[in-house]
């Protein structure tokens, strides 16, 4: 078995991916440009651990059978070649549980107790009186939380949330369906769906935002959930509520949304993701008081690598077996 890696393994790396296929071959060579993909991969080989895939991957990579995105996102790939061929492709949806969990709770955390407020303060030299913030600080125990998007990410961040005090509630795609059936390490998230309080369908939006004082919008980009939150889901929100997404920015209409912020309907949101990266130096999210931005930051941590190479590791020796891979992409759903 050959595989080609478009980033550089780390001796670890390659001794998880040897731990599961000992006889295996493995390139690895970072690739920065879609050129250096279609050069490294021209001399054919079985699986691809890699961001991108090839142009052309039918012809281009003699051989191809699998790839395994490091990202948890398919929507990069699946507007290319790759949706219309039968080569199996798995996403890295696991990986980011934690980090982008912990990120969704500190962007909550840091809006509940206004320390935005206070970092701007600070480089401005200005100290703001405790008086000020009496009126606007709330806790987020008692406070309701609404996830769209009920997968890894939702599922940790549902979990520490519920460690909070917060009630849960959560939008999936088909809300009966409860279980994980991704890959999920141990210990994290909520396997078995038992958390949320209530689940609610697509259709059902308006219903999960009219109660929710907290919203983590987790949702992949597909042709399903672009502007899945517009200007209706904006007029249904709970006033004051303040959304965290760090999911795609394609999947909120950024103009409602920001017209929801000017005109207080939403309360503040926690934005890591743009519908236009970067974000434009023109944008009125920069200079909103009301908004927590970063640079879609939010999955990156040391251990990166780490734990993709132990998902890919868990797929290799299914692969090996001929047995269902895991996260493997449906490409009528795009996920």
């Amino acid at each position: 078995m050959k595989i080609i890696a478009t980033v550089a393994l780390q001796p670890q790396h390659r001794a998880t991916i040897y731990n599961a296929a000992p006889d295996a071959e493995i390139v690895d060579r970072p690739c920065r440009t879609q050129d250096e993909v279609t050069a490294l991969v021209s001399q054919g080989c079985d699986v691809m651990l890699t961001f991108r895939t090839p142009d052309d991957p039918l012809r281009g990579a003699p051989g191809l059978k699998w790839v395994q995105l490091l990202s948890a996102g398919a929507d990069h790939v699946l507007s290319g070649p790759m949706k219309a061929t039968t080569i199996s492709l798995t996403t890295a949806s696991g990986i980011h549980a934690t980090p982008i969990a912990e990120y969704t709770l500190a962007s909550m955390l840091s809006y509940a107790h206004r320390i935005h407020l206070s970092i701007r303060a600070q480089l401005r030299h200005e100290w703001l009186r405790s008086g000020q913030f009496m009126s606007i600080i709330d806790d987020l125990r008692g406070r309701t939380l609404g996830i769209i998007g009920y997968g890894s990410i939702g599922r940790e961040t549902a979990r520490l949330a519920q460690a909070f005090g917060m009630t849960v509630l959560a939008l999936k795609r088909d809300p009966h369906d409860r279980k994980d059936h991704g890959w999920t390490p141990p210990g994290l998230g909520d396997p078995e769906g038992t958390i949320p309080q209530q689940f609610f369908g697509p259709g059902e939006r308006e219903e999960i935002l009219r109660e929710s004082d907290y919203v983590s919008v987790t949702l992949p980009l597909t042709d399903h959930t672009r502007k899945f939150i517009g200007a209706r889901e904006f007029a249904a929100i709970k006033p004051g509520a303040f959304v965290v997404n760090i999911g795609r920015g394609e999947v909120i209409d950024e103009a409602a949304m920001i017209a929801a912020l000017k005109d207080g309907k939403l309360g503040g949101a926690g934005l890591d993701v743009f519908e236009h990266e970067p974000l434009p130096a023109e944008s009125p999210l920069w200079d909103m008081e009301n908004v927590i931005l970063t640079p879609h930051m939010s999955g990156a941590n040391r251990g990166y690598m780490d734990h993709a190479c132990e998902l890919f590791a868990d797929n290799l020796r299914r692969f090996a077996a001929n047995q269902p891979l895991l996260n493997l992409v449906d490409p009528k759903w795009g996920y």
